[in-house]
């Protein structure tokens, strides 16, 4: 058994997320951002790709090796499902968005049977009324629950006041959700939100 708990059905090859605690921090480059762990060691690095008709986000390892790409269902899909897609092409998990004006919630679900894994959910209807509605979209930090498939609370997502979009990506008990499935899932969720 994988230490996330999930028997390696959802292991992407080339990575292993072992720690707790994550920095995800955007360069002065829109859309482009590392992932560091509690070490200050870049474990990820990931980029959307501009101009594509379809959303795509390709991630590397710290050495600068392709470990996985998070691609979109549908073409120009802001709010829809995305895949998360091993070297092979073949899909680990899907991020699906539960699109509403006062809450953003996000489901990682397994690619065939379509069966929860873990959530993704925003913690303040203020804050996402405010993006919305006002365009505060990069001046109010943003916080989200992760939760397992049970809709227990296994970690949270905490956006920081900063001229790039650094956050913390913290999962306090990993052992049934697909870790890289939910740190992919945070860069996804800055970037699609305007990042």
């Amino acid at each position: 058994m994988s230490d996330d708990g999930t028997d390696g059905e959802y292991d992407i090859a080339g990575i292993e997320l072992t720690g707790d605690r994550y920095e995800v921090r955007q360069s002065l480059i829109r859309n482009k951002y590392a992932v560091r762990d509690a070490a200050g060691d870049v474990v990820l690095r990931g980029k959307q790709k501009m101009f594509k008709l379809k959303e795509e986000f390709p991630f590397v390892d710290g050495e600068g090796n392709d470990v996985f790409t998070v691609k979109a269902g549908g073409m120009l899909d802001v709010a829809g499902n995305y895949a998360i897609r091993d070297t092979t092409g073949e899909e680990v998990v899907v991020l699906d968005e539960d699109y509403s004006l006062f809450a953003e919630n996000w489901t990682v679900r397994d690619p065939d049977t379509g069966e929860a894994l873990a959530t993704i959910r925003s913690t303040s209807k203020l804050v996402e009324v405010l993006r919305h509605f006002v365009g505060a979209v990069g001046l109010v930090p943003y916080k989200y629950e992760i939760l397992d498939a049970e809709g227990d609370h296994v970690g949270h997502i905490s956006g920081q006041f900063s001229l790039r979009d650094t956050y913390t990506v913290t999962i306090d008990d990993a052992s049934d959700v697909p870790k890289e499935a939910v740190v992919a899932a945070a860069v996804v969720l800055d970037a699609l939100r305007g990042g």
